[in-house]
């Protein structure tokens, strides 16, 4: 099975990495490929891990790269990128890539249950093991519903859909896609639901939820960031708000320097910061970009250097 997936703000994340040569690198999220072959192509004596916790990334990955003595292929999760260096006896990092999010595979590939588009089984698992969508829907009690629509969702009407979920499921388990778009369709305020897809947040809730997504992210932002040699660089593209708060303020955290009153005449604190900010801004798609690939829309793409190890 060939994992496809067009690579986001490619020329804008292999120019954030600031790629060595013989620098040591670590692609979290690696899908098919994309991003690490251009990484692979600035490196001559310099090493590739290759990370995806999904099994047909790592089945495409093993295909592309399997060949190559500089890339080394590891079936994880990138919150777990310490666990991975520590096994590989790496001492440091000088870039770590994190793609987060769904894939452009996982959400064609409609038997995975990313996608309200096509009926399905309700899924929604990258590592394609554990907890399904199915499970939570049909099991967890209208609070909890609610708290996952609101939370990972930022959905407006998340008690008029768990209320509809509690309903249905009481009359059949709610077990495919297309039936779960039409509990949240019809809870849908009659006006709402033309404007975009009413599904969309209620899918993306469960997916984070499934897949303990944020969890997963402040790990993985925080053992990057550990794994990073002096001067190496942690690239992240993200794909919603939440995302990207979180990297924000993680990042504007390790950039932090003196927190001294302003009116003090010297630092006493004596804190300097662990990192800097290479883009104040975060970096989003190119027109061109947008046209040929409109999934990049909501992409944004920030990076950190790290100053001291």
């Amino acid at each position: 099975m060939d994992f496809s997936h067009k690579p986001v703000l490619l020329d804008e994340t292999i120019e954030s990495l600031a790629v060595k040569p013989d620098g040591v690198y670590l692609d979290g999220t690696a899908g098919g490929g994309g991003h690490s072959a251009a990484i692979l192509a600035r490196l001559t004596t310099g090493r590739l891990i290759c990370v995806d916790q999904d099994p047909d990334a790592i089945e495409t990955l093993t295909r592309r790269f399997s060949d190559d003595k500089r890339v080394t292929i590891v079936q994880s999760n990138f919150s777990e990128i310490d666990s991975v260096v520590s096994e590989l006896e790496i001492p440091s990092l000088d870039g770590v890539l994190m793609d987060i999010g769904v894939s452009s595979h996982q959400l064609d590939t409609a038997e995975r249950g990313f996608s309200y588009h096509s009926d399905a089984p309700l899924d929604m698992r990258m590592s394609q093991s554990g907890t399904t969508a199915a499970d939570l829907v049909n099991t967890l009690p209208f609070h909890r519903l609610v708290y996952i629509l609101s939370a990972y969702g930022e959905e407006k009407f998340a008690k008029n859909i768990a209320r509809m979920i509690e309903r249905e499921r009481a009359i059949e388990p709610i077990t495919t896609t297309l039936r779960l778009a039409e509990i949240v369709k019809a809870a849908y305020p009659a006006a709402k639901r033309h404007d975009k897809h009413p599904a969309r947040k209620t899918f993306q809730a469960l997916r984070i939820a499934v897949n303990g997504e944020l969890d997963r992210l402040s790990l993985g932002l925080d053992r990057a960031f550990d794994q990073l040699s002096q001067g190496g660089r942690l690239s992240v593209i993200t794909f919603h708000s939440l995302e990207d708060r979180m990297v924000k303020q993680r990042m504007a955290k390790w950039c932090e320097g003196c927190v001294c009153p302003k009116d003090f005449p010297i630092c006493v604190c004596g804190r300097t910061p662990d990192a800097r900010l290479v883009y104040r801004k975060p970096v989003e798609a190119s027109e061109q970009e947008l046209a040929e690939n409109p999934r990049s829309r909501s992409a944004k793409l920030r990076c950190c250097e790290k100053l001291r190890k």
